[in-house]
């Protein structure tokens, strides 16, 4: 249970960074404990996380602000092993390094930072550009959906890391859950494997690599004139 004084604390830096988040970070509170804060950092231009939606909790000490919080990231990334616990200095790794006068928008715009570089620590992970390009793509599928684990009846609810079918990012973020799930219907998203739902009515028309619309058509052309197919002119 958090101590007075760090209730009233992050009750004062909640209505802070409610009134001017930081650029491409969101964060609150969770309803049932002022110690359990989640997050939302949206990838930045000119990265490969660019519009990736990456969720993730800060769990603080009950004597805050003198003790630093655990720092997780749920979403995979490519950058962080989910759900597990990041060493930074502004983590609970270090905590007599921690200063009592950051707050909860310096801890969270450390953590972008440190995001976006290519420094390594424990819970971080190798990848290429492409690969994290792929997971922010599949960012908001995977919050939303658990990682298709809405379509497997998990037995462990509430376990983030093995996937609650998106019950815990839907209980902290409702909104974004029902952005998600709109985006995901308009752009076709299998939501049980993240991946783009083709039609069977014919061939995948401007496919990467054939040149477009145009390009398949003129390729379909010419198969049916080699194989003796096409009609007469």
């Amino acid at each position: 249970m958090a101590t007075k004084q760090a209730s009233k604390r992050l009750a004062r830096e909640y209505k802070s960074i409610a009134e001017n988040p930081p650029p491409y970070i969101s964060a609150h509170p969770s309803d049932a404990n002022i110690l359990e804060w989640h997050y939302i950092i949206t990838g930045p231009e000119d990265t490969p996380y660019h519009n990736g939606q990456y969720w993730g909790t800060l769990i603080f000490p009950t004597n805050y602000p003198f003790a630093p919080p655990a720092i997780r990231m749920h979403t995979p990334s490519g950058r962080f092993q989910p759900s597990t616990r990041l060493c930074l200095s502004i983590s609970d790794f270090h905590p007599k390094s921690f200063n009592p006068a950051w707050e909860v928008s310096t801890i969270l715009i450390g953590l972008l930072s440190f995001m976006t570089s290519e420094e390594m620590t424990t819970g971080s992970v190798s990848a290429t550009s492409r690969e994290r390009k792929i997971y922010a793509e599949r960012s908001r599928w995977w919050n939303s959906t658990g990682g298709g684990s809405h379509a497997k009846n998990p037995a462990q609810k509430g376990n983030v890391k093995l996937g609650d079918g998106g019950a815990k990012f839907r209980s902290e973020w409702s909104e974004l859950d029902k952005e998600n799930w709109n985006w995901m219907t308009e752009n076709n998203i299998n939501t049980t494997t993240g991946e783009l739902t083709r039609t069977s009515c014919g061939p995948a028309l401007g496919a990467a690599g054939r040149g477009g619309q145009t390009q398949t058509v003129v390729d379909t052309v010419v198969q049916q004139r080699d194989a003796g197919e096409a009609d007469e002119v």
